[in-house]
């Protein structure tokens, strides 16, 4: 796995997935909702974690600078 998500992409997706955590902690919203909120949550955080989107790679996206 090589690395295809930049410096700038990976504070964006800690900062979206902490407004999807907020959201599904303290906003009056449906179970399946705030599952929906928190599966998306950690998947942002795993990819900002290890650098590497999945979905990046079938369209040649790639943020990170070499």
């Amino acid at each position: 796995m090589s690395c295809n998500v930049g410096k700038w992409d990976r504070i964006l997706r800690v900062l979206i997935a902490i407004v999807f955590f907020a959201l599904a902690a303290f906003a009056g919203l449906s179970t399946t909702v705030k599952v929906v909120l928190l599966v998306l949550g950690f998947v942002l955080l795993f990819t900002a974690a290890t650098g590497f989107c999945l979905l990046y790679k079938p369209f040649g996206i790639n943020t990170c600078r070499r």
